[in-house]
């Protein structure tokens, strides 16, 4: 039996490729780094925290000074963004009265956070984990969920 030594490389390495997909710690610490980074720009103390694929913690960050509240906060919005697949932000619309999920902050033992700050980590079209921050608004808190998943797309993938 022959092998093309060309075909074997290419089908070890789209194995590789197809399996290394998940989120590592070091990849956590330097988007919550990054995040801090713009946080303190903004003259915020924040908590971030990333999970993986399954919504489980990976990472929690307090800075010094920051809303001891915001651990937990910013936990759920991460798990959030994982369990049901989006950015918390989009939640506020759909849970108010009348929403098409109206009420869904009640569920998950109240995991569930409607507000901005949580979104899901995503590489090859498939969520590898999810970001959460807490310590400010919810517009600075949106804005630091969406800085936080831009630069995972261009510098953690």
């Amino acid at each position: 039996m022959s092998y093309d030594l060309n075909q074997v490389v290419e089908q070890v390495v789209k194995t590789v490729l197809s399996t290394e997909s998940g989120l590592t710690l070091r990849q956590a610490e330097a988007l919550a780094a990054a995040v801090e980074t713009r946080a303190k720009q903004m003259g915020m103390k924040v908590v971030v925290a990333v999970c993986d694929e399954g919504g489980n913690p990976l990472l929690l960050h307090r800075q010094e000074g920051a809303f001891i509240a915001s651990c937990d906060i910013a936990q759920n919005k991460a798990y959030t963004s994982v369990a049901l697949q989006m950015p918390t932000k989009d939640l506020a619309s759909l849970a108010a009265p009348g929403g098409s999920l109206y009420g869904i902050q009640f569920t998950n033992n109240g995991k569930i956070v409607i507000f901005g700050g949580g979104v899901p980590l995503i590489r090859n079209g498939k969520i590898v984990g999810g970001f959460g921050v807490s310590g400010g608004t919810a517009k600075q808190d949106t804005e630091l969920g969406d800085y936080a998943k831009q630069f995972f797309a261009e510098e953690l993938l």
